[in-house]
């Protein structure tokens, strides 16, 4: 056994998270050591399992995934993980643990929200895996408690891009952290619970630490909320005189498909719903929620749900919500009478080709930054949960390491509290009373996966930088976000010089 499980902690330990350089394959380890009866006991969970996107940059021939290396906590030794908790249903948080299925590992039971559960279990049905090698998922949701061994773990709603996303307050008799998942602030949400703020306040005077979502923590000002992007979708909409407007969407998200459609029939727009496979699958998972866009739309506008004979009884006014394949075989020579919005910076750059190639107008993120739907927390939003939970010491996640390392000037001058050393992957910490030490590290590893029939091998690679490598880029790079921040804190000194003369004049 490692040394540093000898003695009574509340331990944190990021195995996917936070990279080198790009951000997925999601995964955290807790672990509680306390003494009972004379022994040393120790509880250790999960959050999170997620994929590393960019596994072919990794090197393994034929690879079809890599996940984090979660082997010694899903095996039978000293310190097996006893539950796993999942924040929500994207696949850089979820879908690692299919192929952990797939390579024969049994997992402990799972507890996440409703929408979580449905997407596993479509999951489930795309990689074959039969009903008596799934592990017990428990359903919960805003405001449930779970008893692991020594740790409580309650889950609070925290608003994201899908439905059912949760935080987690995870506590033991040494300390309390909030895991924040992927969150941002914005109470506008439709159809879901927002960011449950009033139980972060209950949780100000007891949180020690929040493992916080700093994926955008280089963007200034608070997450655009949800009600403004749809406002701005149904403007654009409203003021457009084309028959045809395509409005492309994430698949994962079904708030920009809600967004969308909301706006299409503010405007008494028809809606076509067209994409791929993917698209039509969250479609429907959507539906199953309980969201009806048929009931939405009443006797207002009309809703196809796949582009056919039924386009001709539209009349030329109706948008397009989706993913989409081929606009010109479906949707006709006429480009005069269509209109694109483009919702996201580049996964519809092949949209856009097709779009320029045909001579299509359209407007994009670039020039209406509200019309992306973000689900992660600005940097106004972090300022406001530092004041919320009364200045704890926060723990970055979900961003490169120089990211962090390039914030810490201007998070000193903003009164936010950064753990002293940039966390890395496969490094463990003590929490305690708004403090966290290191106390050990190991190399990160990936585990690459790559299928023979029906099983999945793991091939265990170390973690290293992979942009310029496979087909990711990073998310920002170090001198972008070293600018952004040199800027930022220039601002607020200046702001705070001006407000001080001010003040003594």
């Amino acid at each position: 056994m490692a040394e540093w499980t000898q003695e009574c902690g509340l331990y944190w330990r990021p195995l996917g998270g936070n990279n080198i350089d790009q951000i997925s394959g999601h995964s955290y380890q807790y672990t509680d050591i306390c003494r009972c009866n004379g022994h040393l006991k120790m509880t250790a969970i999960i959050v999170d399992i997620g994929k590393f996107d960019n596994h072919q940059a990794l090197h393994v021939k034929n690879s079809a995934a890599a996940v984090p290396d979660l082997r010694e906590l899903l095996g039978d030794g000293d310190l097996t993980a006893e539950a796993v908790f999942l924040t929500h249903s994207h696949p850089d948080h979820l879908n690692g643990l299919v192929h952990y299925l797939k390579a024969g590992y049994h997992l402990p039971p799972l507890y996440g929200g409703k929408y979580t559960r449905m997407i596993l279990e479509e999951l489930y049905q795309e990689f074959g895996i039969v009903a008596d090698r799934r592990p017990v998922f428990k359903e919960i949701r805003d405001g449930d408690e779970v008893q692991v061994g020594s740790l409580t773990v309650e889950a609070v709603a925290a608003s994201h891009t899908c439905f059912d996303s949760l935080g987690f307050f995870i506590r033991s008799s040494h300390a309390c952290v909030f895991h924040s998942g992927d969150v941002k602030l914005d109470q506008s949400t439709f159809f879901r619970r927002p960011t449950n703020v009033k139980r972060l306040a209950d949780y100000a005077a007891r949180t020690d630490a929040v493992v916080a979502d700093f994926y955008m923590i280089s963007e200034a000002g608070t997450t655009p909320k949800e009600v403004e992007t749809y406002r701005k979708l149904a403007a654009l909409i409203g003021a457009c005189r084309a028959g045809k407007i395509f409005v492309p969407v994430y698949p994962t998200h079904p708030e920009m498909y809600i967004c969308a459609f909301l706006a299409a029939l503010k405007n008494r727009r028809n809606v076509v719903f067209f994409g791929n496979r993917d698209f039509y699958t969250y479609l429907g998972l959507i539906v199953d929620y309980g969201i009806s866009f048929a009931d939405l739309a009443g006797s207002r506008i009309k809703v196809v749900y796949f582009p056919n004979d039924e386009l001709a009884e539209l009349d030329d006014n109706y948008v397009v919500i989706g993913t989409f394949n081929s606009l010109e075989d479906y949707f006709g020579e006429d480009y005069n009478n269509q209109f694109g919005i483009v919702t996201a910076k580049t996964y519809f750059n092949p949209l856009k080709g097709q779009m320029n190639a045909r001579n299509i107008r359209f407007t994009t993120v670039d020039e209406v930054p509200q019309l992306q739907g973000f689900g992660h927390g600005f940097l106004g939003d972090w300022e406001i949960f530092n004041r919320l939970l009364k200045q704890p010491l926060f723990i970055p996640t979900h961003c490169p390491e120089y990211v962090i390392d390039n914030f810490r000037d201007l998070a000193k001058d903003m009164g936010i509290r950064l753990i002293d050393e940039t966390p890395k992957n496969n490094q463990v910490f003590r929490i305690s009373k708004k403090q966290a030490v290191k106390v050990a590290e190991a190399p990160a590893k990936w585990a690459v996966v790559n299928y023979e029939g029906e099983l999945a091998r793991l091939t265990i690679v170390p973690q290293k930088a992979t942009s310029g490598d496979g087909f990711l880029k990073r998310t920002i790079s170090r001198r972008r976000s070293r600018q952004k921040f040199k800027m930022y804190l220039y601002k607020r000194r200046q702001s705070k010089r001006q407000n001080h003369g001010s003040f003594q004049v």
